[in-house]
């Protein structure tokens, strides 16, 4: 819910507001104050709907209950088996982690690295971080290292892909479960519960709360004012843990509580965005048009493309699982590259007649749906570690696996590097008479 300040507030009430309540929204960057929420609530940037704060009942015993579940859901992941197919006589039983090892022993050492770092290593490193850092709330103080424990949450939330790896094992089971018998082990299941509680332990999070219990002293700048954009002020949000920061002049300047490198406005600048763009449409071109696995039965080798995988889900009825496949290899990444092409163009030109609001939806959901474009990799990880017995059957990673992978983590970065206060900023185009409206209200009540 948005909170808003009574219509009968004063104009000493609303100077009187505490430096601590400010924030940049970093997707606009309008400085906006915060109202004191309650539990359950939220509270939106006024301009561009953007939730800059959530605010959870028992924040620290929330997450670290949810934290240790989803330690245990993994250690269990981990331990046991996780699927197996048994056909003629012949299978093969695999745990959650031979899904990387044996790719590691077919020469794809780098798609090994991208899956078990997606699946296993970050959703660990994070779920210790929540830990660490509830429990030195609970304990009263800060345990050693909180703040540089705290600046990692950021960085790693966007590539845990648990989530992702449950589709893709459901998605590989469809396709052997025609011709095979299918096992589920207890890892299969222990590994969608922890897929679901890493999921709901992110959500747990109040990152503005956190770093308040890190350090309560930390403030904006004298003379902060809400309602105006941050750049017009010379100051900087940072990203990571929220404070409004008085720039200094230094090259690479600071933020003050968390000593994350901030990232002032300098004007429209998308470099980075349209070169890894480019380095993706490159490796595009060998995603698509080499196998992207080589599947062997009585000695006979098939390789098979993307579309061609798409193409034989088609054929045999399945068409719920070529549909998501094509999703995921075909429509995101496509429409991703196009959409940030686009974005890029479109701030510099102003030709468009989307709106600065659905502009910013667009590259919201371009954002989201990027990372389950890995449906495809995690695919012929799991198949590649489970069908091995030779030449009488056996499937092997090809060529094009890498260069998949290769184009989702291009285009992740791409997104994360495309500065979205430049949809804001700088435009000949007049703001809608909803966004000017929510714009005066933020300047004239200073709320959110």
């Amino acid at each position: 819910m948005t909170q808003t300040h009574p219509p009968h507030t004063t104009v000493h009430q609303r100077r009187s507001v505490s430096r601590r309540r400010f924030r940049v929204c970093h997707e606009c960057d309008l400085v906006v104050a915060l109202p004191a929420l309650a539990a359950g609530q939220k509270a939106d940037c006024p301009r561009c709907g953007h939730t800059l704060v959530r605010r959870h009942a028992n924040p620290a015993e929330r997450s670290l209950a949810l934290a240790l579940a989803t330690l245990i859901a993994l250690t269990l992941s981990v331990v046991f088996p996780f699927i197996g197919f048994e056909l003629s006589g012949i299978g093969n039983r695999i745990e959650l982690t031979d899904s990387a090892s044996t790719l590691i022993g077919l020469h794809q050492p780098l798609v090994a690295i991208c899956v078990l770092l997606t699946v296993i290593i970050l959703p660990l490193i994070y779920l210790l971080s929540i830990s660490w850092l509830c429990l030195g709330m609970l304990l009263g103080h800060p345990l050693p290292r909180s703040r540089q424990i705290a600046r990692t949450l950021r960085h790693v939330t966007p590539w845990m892909m648990a989530d992702v790896f449950v589709i893709g094992t459901l998605v590989s089971l469809i396709k052997i479960v025609g011709m095979a018998e299918i096992e589920l082990g207890l890892s299969f299941w222990t590994f969608c519960a922890f897929a679901m509680l890493l999921l709901l332990t992110t959500q747990s999070v109040d990152k503005d709360w956190l770093w308040f219990s890190l350090d309560r002293r930390a403030m904006a700048p004298a003379g902060t004012q809400a309602g105006r954009s941050a750049s017009e002020q010379n100051l900087c949000g940072c990203a990571t843990c929220g404070l409004v920061n008085a720039l200094s002049g230094k090259h690479k300047p600071r933020c003050r509580r968390c000593y994350e490198p901030l990232h002032p406005w300098h004007g429209i600048n998308n470099q980075a965005t349209l070169a890894l763009l480019a380095a993706a449409v490159i490796m595009y071109l060998p995603a698509n048009l080499y196998p992207i696995m080589v599947t062997t039965s009585l000695g006979n080798s098939t390789p098979s493309t993307i579309m061609g995988g798409v193409l034989l889900f088609l054929q045999h009825g399945d068409w719920p699982i070529a549909f998501i496949i094509f999703m995921a290899s075909v429509v995101v990444p496509v429409s991703k590259i196009l959409a940030l092409l686009w974005l890029c163009y479109v701030v510099k030109q102003d030709r468009s007649g989307l709106s600065r609001i659905n502009r910013i939806r667009l590259y919201r959901v371009t954002e989201f749906v990027g990372r389950w474009s890995m449906v495809d990799v995690f695919v012929v990880a799991i198949l590649v570690a489970l069908i091995r017995h030779g030449n009488l059957m056996s499937i092997e990673p090809g060529p094009a696996s890498l260069a998949f992978a290769a184009v989702v983590v291009l285009t992740m970065l791409a997104a994360m590097l495309f500065d979205q206060r430049s949809i804001w900023a700088g435009t000949r185009a007049a703001p809608s008479p909803q966004e000017q409206k929510n714009y005066d209200n933020a300047k004239e009540s200073n709320h959110v």
